[in-house]
């Protein structure tokens, strides 16, 4: 079973030096490439001031936190939640700098994030596979055709919801064989190899007597300008 959670944050600001703070979490665990219905969810008071430009991004205020948990109360949960996870994180070294960060104001024994789980920044997966091209998450949901038209702002619950199915999206291809079919590969030499359905046959579509005068219409067209077909010779038969 491979269990992964989708992390999104949202802050009172851009700079955790500055002291700026998380106030919501959003996660979804998927299990095996899909939602298991599990998530984790809560707004926190941050005990301080949020910028204004960064209530232009999320919309979230200073009033609607004021009578939230602090990250101390609800930390032991979240840790709880995400251990042993592979995290899956968009910028991930942003966020998961603010929450070492409160893992630290929260108590020495909590460690940080890599203590708890690793870590993949979908970003950088991303920037990999669409080099030269914008990936912000708006950029990578239009890309890859997920609706995002409900995203009037960002939120932590929201954008995670978004990218899990970004990158379930942007590592179909490569699932056949590592990322994807968990439930339904093998196990050779430490890697995951799919197992394809054979039960389902191909459809095979021959030619007509129509198609096979215009194929032979088309190789007299040829030959005739070019002094002759290589392919009309190899259709040919072979005299004994």
């Amino acid at each position: 079973m491979s269990r992964k959670v989708v992390l999104d944050t949202e802050t009172t600001g851009l700079e955790v030096e500055g002291g700026h703070r998380v106030i919501e979490i959003g996660c979804i665990e998927l299990i095996d490439r899909r939602p298991s219905g599990r998530e984790f969810h809560r707004y926190l008071n941050p005990e301080r001031a949020i910028d204004a430009g960064a209530v232009a991004v999320h919309g979230i205020t200073d009033e609607f936190l004021r009578d939230k948990p602090r990250f101390a109360d609800i930390a032991a949960e979240f840790v709880a939640f995400i251990a042993g996870a592979e995290l899956l994180i968009h910028n991930a070294a942003f966020d998961t700098a603010f929450l070492d960060s409160e893992l630290q104001r929260a108590g020495a024994t909590l460690g940080r994030i890599a203590d708890h789980a690793a870590v993949v920044d979908t970003l950088a997966l991303a920037r990999q596979k669409y080099p030269g091209q914008k990936n912000t998450l708006d950029a990578l949901c239009k890309r890859l055709g997920v609706d995002n038209s409900h995203r009037e702002v960002h939120g932590a619950l929201l954008d995670a919801h978004l990218l899990a199915d970004v990158w379930v999206a942007m590592t179909t291809g490569q699932g056949a064989l590592a990322l994807g079919l968990e439930s339904a590969g093998v196990q050779a030499e430490g890697m995951r190899i799919a197992v394809w359905d054979v039960t389902v046959r191909p459809r095979v579509l021959r030619a007509t007597e129509v198609d096979n005068a215009a194929h032979a219409a088309r190789l007299a067209a040829i030959g005739k300008v070019s002094g002759g077909s290589l392919w009309k010779r190899e259709e040919e038969p072979v005299e004994a």
